[in-house]
Formats: C-alpha cells, structure tokens, sequence
C-alpha cells in the first residue's frame, strides 16, 4: 500500500508491517479509531499525513494497568498528541443527574468504562511522567473547552484551566489542522520556544507575570474561586473575543503564573476547507475492530459534512466555542466527489444518512458586506434578532443539494442536522423567495418521517436565557408545515426538542410548556435535563447566579429532585 493511504498503525507489528524505524507523531485518544472526517483524531491525523508526517495512533490506552499500551510504540520523534475523543469524557460518562451511564457509543460494541473521567488529564500526565522530555500537546473538545477556568457540574467546583491538571506542553484548541501542522514544524525545526508561542489558535501555561501590552486580562481563577461574579464578568469577554474575527491575545493569572490564549486563525477559506476533506479517508474503524460494532460509526458512517461554524449563538451550545462563529463552507464539488467516493463504499445503498453540519442550512451563509463582520462583537447573528447583514438566502444549498440528488446512485439524502427555522421565518411567514421553496424541499424530500427541529422551550421568559427565538416562530413553522403536507398529501411529523432546568426555568414554566396549545396533535418524547458543561453561557448562569451579558441574577434550579420533577411533568403530561 502507498504511504500515502495507509490506515495508521495502533500497534508495534503494524508499525513494523509498515517498515517504518520512526513515529513522527503518536495521537492517544479515548475513541475507538475511526478513520472517519468526523472524528478529530482522524482529521489530524491525516493532515499531518498529507505533509509527510508518519503519524501512530493509540486509541482507548489501559491506563489502570502497568501501562503497556502508553509504552508499546515508544517515544515519537516528535511529541505526543491528547484527546478525550469526539467528547468530553465526563458528558460522556455521566447524565445530567450525574449518574453513571451503561453504554459508550465511542467504543466498539458501545461497552462502557474505556476511557478515565477527565481522559486528557489522565493520559497526558501519565505520558509525561513516561516520556518527561517529549512535548505534549492537548486537544479536541475536552482540552478546547476547558482552556480557562471553568466550572465542572460533576465535582460542583470550578476548575483551572486543564493545562495546569494535565501538565501538558501546549494546548491547540478549536478545529485543530493549521495549527497542529504550523506547531509540527516548529517542533521538528527546532525552533525557539519564544517563537512557538507565536504560533495562533495555541495555548500555554507560563510563570511570572504577563508583561505583554494590549492583551486581555482576565480576573485571576483564584478571585473566581473567591467571587462567582468575576466569573461571570470573565466569561463576557472570553465569549465576546472567541466570536470576534480579530479577538486579542488573552491572558488568565493561576497560582505563580498564567494561562495564554493565542488568537485564532482566520476562518477557514473554502479551498482550505476543501483541502482538509479530500483527504483519503477510508471512511472505515480500524482494521483492529473487525467485525464489531461501533455505534457512533454506525450514525455518521454514511454521512456528509458540509460546513464547518454556527453563528446562531444558543447559550447552552459549544459549538460556536469548538468551531467558530462564522461559517466556513465547502465547495459544491469537494461535497459532490465525496458523494460520488461514498456509492461506492461496502453496504451503501444510497441513502446518505445527514447532508449538514451543526446546523445544516447555515451553509454557505455569512455577511453580506465582510468589512462589517470583520469589525463584529456580536456572539449570534440570530439573537435576540437577525443581522441585517447576515445574507440568509437558501439559493446555494438548494443548489448544492440539486447537485447530489443529481448523482448516480443516490436515491435519498436526509438532513439529520438541526435546522435553524429563523434562518427562512419571522413571525410574518417567510423572509424571501428561496425560504418556502427551502422548507418544501426538506420536508419532502430530505425528512425520514419526522422533521426534528429545536424550539427548545414556549416561555419567552425562558427563551430569553437561551438566546432562543421566541415560540412564535415556532407556531409559525407548524403552520407551514401543516400547509406542505396537507397540499402535497404527505404525513411527516414534526419532532420538538426541549430543555428541562436550563437557567431561568421554574416548574411554572415547565407547567405552562406541559400544556401549550399549539403543540396538541405532536409527537412529544424529546426533552432533556440541562446539563452544564465547560465554557457556556448557560453553566456560568448556573453556576455563578449571574447572566454575564447583563450580570443581573438569574434563578437557577440545583435541587436535583425539583429538577428531576422539571422533566417528569412534561412525560406526565404526555
């Protein structure tokens, strides 16, 4: 097999099958391995294969025995590379009443108890212990969004920022290709420590104190021990900076030093975004699994990515936090050829399970004039009302998905992804000539049975803490949907998604959503229990009882048994 297109050895024979005397870049991560663009570690992984890198991968590394899987391929030439996986691994642990889970969709025949709580931590102090004198690098979800202080829902307290926990060398947050391949080669040049620290979209634990001007300043993570409201004021301007095109360099104090926080690189352009999914995936787990089932495979296997950023801002999301705010598309053909490449994957047998992204038809989306966005400070492009920048025309993706349906071999393409509704409504019907014909299209031709859409909650009162468009809008939405159906003589459902608990939220308000009128005659099985999780709005609301845009108190429920009573009453009244 050519270099080039090799699956990545997990073990010393397929190293040696592979006639390699060195490893360049050895990735652990709490995943099975699949090598699949939608899982991080083979993104990575594949890029640096595309430079010339020999990558090695340790998926789901014993870290409770004598610690052979960290030791079995050695030290790399160059450094080490962390994650938890595809998720956090305590979101992935627990549920949101801090119960254990039985199952783990990550793991071949979703078997639980693979990976530690805080894998990152885990694995890379175990690693520089090993290996004291080999760089590691943090990265992936886990890492990303707890690169500053933060507050763990599951040990009730907040915590530093998790280079301090997991003594790691450097942090590459976010979408990790242009950083991780600049960061490689920095490494293997041998350059100055001082020059590295230059490198974007890095992170850093220093000592002393910060000399440098024009930066970002941050309260100390011992003052938002000592008061939940610096917190509060703290994570304002994290949220600001991370969907600024041109945020500062951001500097947090702990202990005797301080955490920095490089800006980003600039959103991805749609050659860049091209070049990281042509790539050749097989699109296929690892060898090493043979027949057993991976779960997580099993949803995505036969799915398209087309986008990359939400702009839609929800307070409980971390999407725009990972990804970025702004949209950063793929083009038609890229989408197309990876289309063409799936029909002739074993067992295909054309339909494409999600044509999307985070949220599907924000592709090829963005500011109408650029210098604006260029100069913006605002988190959503939605909230509390849409920019009237924000070009939301549907034209392109109707045509994009014209161009897959048109390809031999594709009999459906569904759209699993969410759908942002206010991308094509207002409360006066739809915004232009693209918004109906888009709706049409979806409902009948891109829905398996049942359109899921995320109203989230009826009460404006609680919207409002969301960052959620009103319900109206929703009621709008079923208005339309009924009107498609009913003319075409289809009978698709309508699937609403709800929060229990989220900040703001009392058991009146759960009452009232319990039994609005407008959601009589709807399949009503989709709510959750908030569950707080690293760098959101909505877990420093929890946490801290301030809303940090205003910093006016915000109710919060914390009893486990009245948020517990949240949830049932929806299902009681179901």
């Amino acid at each position: 097999m050519e270099e080039n297109v090799y699956m990545f050895p997990t073990s010393i024979k397929e190293v040696q099958k592979l006639g390699w005397d060195y490893i360049d870049v050895i990735l652990f991560t709490g995943d099975a391995f699949v090598d699949h663009p939608s899982f991080g570690t083979a993104c990575i992984a594949r890029f640096l294969q595309k430079y010339g890198y020999r990558v090695a991968v340790v998926p789901q590394p014993n870290w409770r025995d004598d610690l052979r899987d960290f030791k079995k391929l050695g030290a790399p030439r160059l450094y080490f590379g962390v994650n938890a996986g595809a998720m956090d691994s305590m979101v992935n642990h627990y549920t949101a009443a801090r119960r254990l889970r039985h199952d783990d969709a990550y793991t071949p025949e979703g078997k639980a108890g693979q990976r530690p709580d805080y894998a990152v931590s885990v694995y890379a102090t175990i690693l520089k212990r090993l290996y004291p004198d080999v760089p590691v690098v943090i990265g992936g979800v886990e890492a990303s969004l707890r690169r500053l202080t933060h507050y763990d829902y599951w040990q009730d307290r907040l915590l530093p920022s998790i280079l301090v926990s997991s003594g790691a060398d450097w942090l590459c947050y976010g979408m990790g290709e242009r950083p991780m391949l600049e960061l490689t080669r920095a490494i293997e040049q041998r350059r100055k420590v001082s020059d590295i620290r230059k490198i974007p979209q890095l992170a850093f634990l220093m000592t002393g104190v910060c000399k440098q001007q024009d930066v970002l300043r941050l309260h100390s993570y011992e003052e938002c021990c000592r008061d939940r409201k610096a917190l509060a004021e703290n994570f304002h301007e994290i949220e600001t900076h991370a969907n600024m095109m041109h945020p500062s360099v951001i500097i947090e104090p702990v202990s005797n030093g301080y955490v920095q926080i490089n800006p980003p690189y600039p959103p991805a352009t749609e050659q860049e975004m091209d070049e990281c999914w042509d790539l050749p995936f097989t699109k296929l787990p690892h060898p090493r699994y043979k027949d057993k089932r991976i779960p997580a495979y099993d949803m995505i296997k036969y799915s398209i990515i087309t986008h990359r950023g939400c702009f839609g801002g929800c307070n409980f999301c971390t999407i725009a936090a990972h990804q970025g705010k702004f949209i950063q598309s793929r083009s038609e053909k890229s989408i197309v050829d990876e289309v063409r490449k799936l029909t002739k994957l074993e067992g295909f047998a054309g339909n494409i399970s999600d044509l999307g992204a985070p949220t599907a038809n924000m592709y090829g989306m963005g500011g109408k004039d650029k210098s604006l966005c260029e100069k913006c400070r605002r988190k959503s492009c939605l909230f509390p009302s849409p920019c009237k920048n924000l070009d939301r025309s549907h034209a392109r993706i109707l045509k994009m998905y014209d161009m897959v349906m048109s390809q031999k071999g594709i009999r459906h393409a569904y759209i699993g992804s969410g759908i942002r509704y206010d991308l094509f409504l207002d409360e006066n019907g739809f915004i232009d000539e693209t918004s109906c014909p888009y709706l049409k299209e979806v409902v009948l031709h891109h829905t398996s049975g049942r359109m899921k859409v995320a109203p989230e909650h009826t009460e404006d009162s609680v919207l409002y803490y969301m960052a959620k468009p009103s319900f109206r809008l929703f009621e709008r939405l079923r208005k339309e949907f009924d009107k498609i159906n009913r003319e075409a003589g289809t009978h698709t459902g309508l699937v609403p998604y709800f929060i229990s608990s989220h900040p703001g939220c009392t058991i009146k308000d759960m009452e009232r959503l319990a039994h609005h009128p407008s959601l009589k005659g709807i399949w009503m099985d989709q709510v959750q229990d908030f569950t707080p999780t690293p760098m959101t709005t909505s877990s420093v609301m929890f946490y801290s009882g301030y809303d940090p845009r205003t910093m006016k108190k915000v109710f919060t429920e914390h009893d486990p048994e009245r948020k517990k009573a949240q949830k049932s009453l929806f299902f009681k009244k179901k």
